[in-house]
């Protein structure tokens, strides 16, 4: 708690009025790849309690479209963003996605989703990855040619088998660590962009 408390990140964010520190996280990464264009539609997963939400639909604008979704409740969002409360490893819930989305297609789509971690990292990080290819999943069939799909995941020994899928399918795939990761963390986000059309 103490360091959640001290850590530069959270100070900022609650200074700033944003949702959480993760805000920063998106905003490296649209720095330095911009992933996220005014008039875009991207899907955000994992979207609780919006601190990536809110960044992006500040990017894509009043003409771009926003699709949020998590488990838990999460404050509406200003803007053409909309808000779906429910289990993102539901086909329901990813067809609800889906037809949501304007032109029935995404630019881009966000994961930050994490798994109820139980402690034991070989656990965590499997937990994590099945969360990941369910999302990368998802992607595939959501996004326009030319997409970009990004996820965060755990440093373990499945990392490289998800990357592999991904460059499958994608012009580029790979791992980065924002600075806003703490240190400590195992965590890593997989960027993955130019999304081959299905005759490439």
């Amino acid at each position: 708690m103490q360091r959640h408390v001290s850590d530069p990140y959270v100070q900022r964010a609650v200074a700033g009025g944003l949702r959480s520190r993760a805000a920063f996280k998106l905003q490296e990464l649209q720095s330095k790849h911009r992933l996220l264009r005014p008039g875009a539609r991207v899907v955000d997963l994992g979207a609780a309690p919006g601190g990536w939400s809110v960044v992006a639909a500040g990017i894509i604008g009043e003409k771009g479209q926003l699709v949020a979704v998590d488990l838990l409740p999460m404050d509406p969002l200003s803007g053409n963003s909309l808000v779906i409360q429910g289990d993102f490893t539901h086909e329901q819930v990813q067809v609800q996605v889906r037809g949501a989305l304007r032109g029935g297609a995404a630019d881009v789509v966000l994961s930050d989703m994490a798994p109820n971690f139980c402690g034991d990292k070989e656990t965590d990080h499997l937990r994590c990855i099945s969360l990941c290819e369910e999302a990368l999943s998802f992607a595939l069939r959501s996004l326009r040619p030319g997409g970009m799909f990004c996820c965060k995941l755990l440093k373990g020994r499945e990392e490289g088998s998800l990357r592999s899928a991904a460059a499958e399918h994608f012009e580029s795939a790979k791992f980065i660590k924002p600075r806003a990761s703490r240190d400590s963390s195992a965590e890593l986000y997989l960027l993955a962009t130019g999304l081959r059309s299905p005759r490439q």
